[in-house]
């Protein structure tokens, strides 16, 4: 496929220059639908990225526009701040009863604004508003969002530096396996909790990803998390899971965190709880955590009614029996058979991932951003991640077919080997 890049005169001299998706991807795109993208010439494009995990189950998902157009057509609410509304009580019902009675999880529901960082913000002032202490722990290279409570408990040193303050309140400590093994998990970290001499400010809170996404694929394993859970118990510090990108299926089940068996005090959701790629997130906690005052927390566009009515088919469609998470795993080995073929081919690749996230990472960095290059070249959506850009990433939506998975890693291989 030739693709001639496009006149982009009004983005270039009327956007802003912070935009980066679209330097990657030179096209003017028009229409999508299940894992494809069309541009105005009529290209069509794999989508390995799935809206950076905000389109789990695809482009126009035709279940969840059905009961959007459904919604808007009867003149439903759409803009209803923190009001009672039916779309709000149907997804609650819905949430309750598919995803939290089912996994016997017991928390509360709060809809702190329309984005991911909305949420860690939220969770990360309750936990300091639960504990009456300031001082949260993140790990190296996680990533949180770019408001600034979220800026501070994450690690990219380039996403950091625009905040043009200091970010404070946040203490980085070692993701697992940071030393690949050498020194025992979390030595660092309770040596520092429990030595008065250390300067380390009683945490609040610790902060994790199960898998860093934005941070290069970096898995946590379930002992780990297990371990963690056991050190914030035992320092009376809350946990808070962030679940945003790993959330919502991606790995497999609903939750990021069940394979490891822990209950986190918090956890906060987006992308991908609309299932239509409509702003919309929450942050779950524990009915004890609650101490809210009312109002005390508040945003305009915390009631995107329409986001709660796909959020809510995607539940009933996805969610209701066991076909979804089985259909990730599945998917998942394919990924995985393939990479490791890549792999074998390609010496200086490595890789590694969970359900349907992977990332393979290269020892020259600037061979991810070739390899991303070449695959939109081929008509595949690739990006990178990592502190250097070095791991090429592969999000697609979970309702892909096993033929278009196929596809898209076969176009993977080629673009591997074409930049060797």
């Amino acid at each position: 496929m030739t693709i001639t890049p496009p006149a982009l005169s009004v983005f270039e001299t009327l956007e802003s220059e912070v935009r980066s998706y679209c330097r990657g991807w030179p096209a003017v795109f028009d229409r999508a639908q299940g894992a494809r993208l069309t541009d105005e010439d009529g290209h069509s494009y794999l989508d390995f990225f799935a809206g950076a995990g905000s389109l789990n189950y695809g482009h126009n998902n035709p279940v969840l526009k059905r009961a959007l157009i459904d919604y808007i057509e009867r003149d439903g609410i759409t803009h209803g701040l923190d009001m009672a509304t039916t779309a709000k009580r149907a997804f609650l019902e819905t949430f309750q009863n598919v995803i939290l009675r089912p996994r016997d999880l017991p928390y509360k529901v709060m809809f702190p604004g329309p984005t991911g960082t909305n949420a860690v913000e939220s969770a990360l002032k309750l936990a300091r508003k639960v504990k009456g202490r300031e001082s949260v722990v993140s790990f190296t290279n996680a990533f949180h969002g770019m408001s600034l409570g979220s800026l501070a408990v994450t690690g990219n040193a380039f996403k950091r530096a625009g905040a043009g303050i200091p970010l404070v309140h946040g203490t980085p400590m070692p993701f697992d396996n940071y030393f690949d093994g050498t020194v025992p998990d979390f030595l660092w970290f309770e040596r520092l909790l429990e030595d008065q001499g250390s300067g380390l400010n009683k945490p609040a809170a610790v902060i994790v990803e199960t898998v860093q996404g934005e941070g290069g694929i970096n898995v946590a394993r379930a002992e780990w998390l297990r371990a963690l859970q056991e050190l914030c118990e035992r320092q009376d510090m809350l946990l808070i899971v962030d679940d945003i990108q790993m959330g919502c299926g991606r790995t497999g089940g609903f939750f990021s965190f069940e394979e490891a068996g822990i209950v986190p005090d918090i956890v906060t959701l987006s992308k991908s709880i609309s299932g239509y790629g409509l702003p919309m997130s929450l942050c779950l906690f524990k009915p004890e955590l609650d101490i809210w005052e009312p109002g005390e927390h508040n945003g305009t566009f915390r009631g995107n009614n329409p986001a709660f009515v796909t959020a809510a088919a995607a539940l009933d469609a996805y969610w209701a029996d066991g076909r979804v998470e089985q259909q990730t795993k599945e998917r998942g080995l394919q990924v995985e058979q393939a990479l490791l073929a890549i792999c074998a081919e390609e010496p200086t690749a490595q890789f590694r991932g969970r359900g349907l996230v992977w990332g393979m990472e290269f020892e020259d960095p600037a061979r991810a951003s070739a390899v991303c290059a070449r695959a939109f070249e081929l008509g595949l959506l690739l990006e990178t991640s990592g502190p250097q850009s070095e791991v090429v990433k592969l999000l697609p939506p979970l309702t892909i077919t096993t033929e278009e998975l196929d596809e898209g890693l076969r176009t993977l291989a080629r673009s591997v080997r074409e930049t060797a």
